[in-house]
């Protein structure tokens, strides 16, 4: 059973009664996930590598990324403003349902001495960040192919959520929890 129709069959019945609420509508609800990662000096010292890593990312998320330019000069870090420094992508919908699978049931478990992802990484609205060190978890990427591995960041986005709620929702989808 894929994780959207477990959400709409199962946790949303146990999350009324968890919560006893009346009215579905006030569930935290996964608005969206946000992919992001950091490229910084690898676009400039090699563009070859960047797009290749731009290109991993499109596979894993199945969805075209966005270059993320910086917006002022910093020269303690060697930035002018407008350099490619990172690559974003929003999922929604289908993709969103299909990368949250992903990253629960095969990626994660793939992750070397994994002990589970952290119960502290919500803010106070309820969404949720995991930083991945290495984007070679992922079974679209090839890691005798890639050139450099890279970490990402994804965070879940809720709605109608605080940390406590979002943190239950994400345990009954799977999310595999530090105990």
């Amino acid at each position: 059973m894929s994780l959207r129709n477990k959400y709409q069959n199962q946790i949303v019945s146990q999350l009324m009664e968890d919560f006893s609420l009346s009215n579905p509508m006030q569930l935290p609800r996964l608005n969206k996930i946000v992919i992001n990662a950091g490229i910084g000096k690898l676009y400039k010292d090699n563009k070859d590598n960047a797009d290749s890593f731009f290109h991993e990312i499109y596979s894993l998320a199945g969805q075209k990324p966005v270059y993320r330019k910086s917006r002022i000069s910093e020269a303690g870090f060697s930035v002018r403003k407008n350099d490619i420094i990172g690559i974003t992508t929003t999922l929604r919908g289908d993709r969103m349902w299909n990368f949250l699978e992903k990253l629960i049931r095969v990626s994660l478990p793939r992750v070397r001495d994994f002990r589970g992802v952290s119960k502290s990484s919500f803010d106070g609205s309820g969404n949720y960040s995991v930083g991945i060190r290495e984007h070679v978890i992922f079974p679209e990427v090839d890691a005798n192919k890639t050139k450099g591995i890279r970490p990402l960041q994804v965070t879940l986005v809720f709605s109608n959520s605080n940390p406590e709620r979002s943190k239950k929702l994400l345990s009954h989808l799977g999310m595999p929890f530090s105990k």
